[in-house]
């Protein structure tokens, strides 16, 4: 059994790193922070916890010595604060934005600033256990990419990798309102949020960077938030390399998926749900991944959906500890979602 804190429990990550890994036949947590509700029960803010644990949150300052520390949000603001927290567990697992981009000039260019710990990027994982598999299993710091960025990696991928597609591909991700966090602000109160089709970055999402970083293509990205609550679902536009059939296509995400436990090929003739849909992954570790192809002009359309706080976020993170420890890959993620719902 191995001991795991949390850094930043209250948000809706946190609950999810919590919800797994109470469940998880191998780790015990034995602190999560909150500066603000330090002293009060987990399940005061995460109510579908309870029953399932006793923890109350505690100061930064109060986070004992563990095997593994998860950051859920950024800590390069208090670079003094981050290091201390960090020496307190030899593997630590980055949720946030902070080490995602390697090369300091694409931080610079999509958030505005150099980045404070540039000495950190070189040696961060990224946490996405079907392109990082085997970096992960000596991994002491892993950097989990963002959710519209893992669906759209995911979907994409293997089509890059076969060379069955140019190089330049259009994303539109669309998310739920959770995708910003339990802070968010006026825009993502119920009576502003209720009923839209927002599109909130027309252009230059800073996802693009971490899918062109994933794939080699040169992603162009639209971000909408949309009337849910969970889910993500990126529709990527793409344009076939001459003579590429279906088959080639569809034998490409097999081979590259086969042997992964949560990513599945959806994309049948026929029934409702015949190409990747968040509503039925709620929950869940999986990542469908599907497409369309008219090969008579080669315009071909992918499709990835996750729950963004699962697979396009604890989840990852989980299953990255998992193939760390050596254990069972589903350890703690074997729920499948709900249908209906």
């Amino acid at each position: 059994m191995i001991r795991a804190g949390i850094v930043g429990g209250a948000g809706y990550i946190g609950g999810e790193l919590l919800r797994m890994l109470t469940g998880h036949p191998e780790v015990e947590v034995v602190a999560t922070t909150s500066t603000r509700l330090a002293g009060r029960r987990v399940d005061g803010s995460h109510p579908n916890l309870r029953g399932r644990t006793d923890l109350s949150y505690v100061s930064p300052s109060q986070l004992p010595d563990c095997d593994v520390l998860f950051f859920t949000s950024s800590s390069l603001d208090d670079l003094a604060g981050r290091a201390e927290l960090a020496a307190r567990a030899k593997i630590v697992y980055d949720l946030s934005a902070d080490l995602r981009l390697k090369d300091p000039a694409l931080y610079r260019k999509h958030y505005g600033r150099e980045h404070p710990a540039p000495e950190l990027l070189p040696e961060a994982v990224t946490g996405l256990p079907e392109t990082h598999r085997e970096e992960l299993r000596t991994a002491d710091l892993v950097s989990v990419p963002g959710c519209m960025a893992t669906a759209s990696i995911l979907a994409l991928r293997p089509l890059a990798a076969e060379g069955l597609i140019e190089s330049t591909v259009t994303v539109d991700g669309r998310v739920g309102s959770s995708g910003s966090g339990a802070s968010a602000g006026e825009m993502n109160l119920h009576s502003e949020r209720s009923g839209v089709l927002r599109v909130f970055a027309p252009l230059n999402h800073r996802h693009q960077a971490e899918i062109s970083q994933a794939t080699g293509l040169d992603a162009l990205m639209t971000a909408t938030g949309v009337d849910a609550v969970r889910g993500v679902q990126a529709v990527c536009r793409a344009t076939a390399r001459p003579g590429v059939t279906e088959a080639q296509i569809r034998s490409a995400y097999r081979a590259h998926y086969a042997d992964e436990p949560f990513v599945r090929v959806v994309a049948q003739k026929r029934g409702n749900y015949r190409f990747p849909e968040p509503k039925i992954l709620l929950g869940s570790n999986h990542c469908d991944v599907g497409f369309a192809y008219d090969p008579a002009s080669g315009q071909l359309l992918t499709i990835g959906a996750l729950d963004n706080l699962v697979k396009g976020g604890a989840g990852n993170a989980v299953q990255s500890l998992n193939i760390r420890m050596g254990w069972d890959e589903r350890a703690g993620l074997d729920f499948t979602g709900l249908h209906p719902l």
